[in-house]
């Protein structure tokens, strides 16, 4: 049986690569959807991979996942602010992974609060690019 999984990414992920690499690092966020097909195409996982800048799109995106096992989600800086995506999360039955390149626990201060964990089933942070290939192993072992 093969799971799917939506994994959404906020603001600002389109500039992965280039946008402050010392802290992001240099991996584009084609670069990251890739890994992750790759990880899902020898798992038996589908991956629905979305990127957006605007919050009700990714708000209409988390309340249309009915159809998926497993949503894995990136808020970036949508993390720290948004009511919204927390309230559409918080909708959800299924396994939630947050997933956060960096540590945001050793930022800003500003940084290190979420309200998107207060939805979520775990997260995962601080691992780079790597970090979304540790919630898709996440994600195997909830759905099995």
């Amino acid at each position: 049986m093969s799971a799917k999984v939506l994994i959404i990414n906020g603001p600002n992920l389109n500039m992965l690569g280039t946008r402050n690499p010392e802290v992001y690092g240099f991996n584009t966020i084609f670069d990251i959807e890739q890994n992750c097909h790759d990880f899902g195409s020898v798992h038996n996982l589908i991956i629905d991979f979305r990127q957006s800048n605007n919050e009700g799109e990714i708000i209409e995106w988390i309340q249309e996942s009915e159809k998926f096992d497993a949503l894995i989600i990136n808020a970036a800086g949508f993390t720290h602010t948004s009511i919204a995506i927390l309230d559409a999360l918080l909708m959800l039955t299924k396994p939630i992974i947050e997933v956060h390149i960096t540590n945001i626990y050793k930022r800003e201060k500003f940084r290190r609060k979420s309200l998107v964990s207060r939805a979520a089933t775990g997260v995962i942070s601080g691992f780079g690019a790597n970090s979304y290939i540790l919630a898709l192993h996440a994600v195997l072992e909830l759905v099995e």
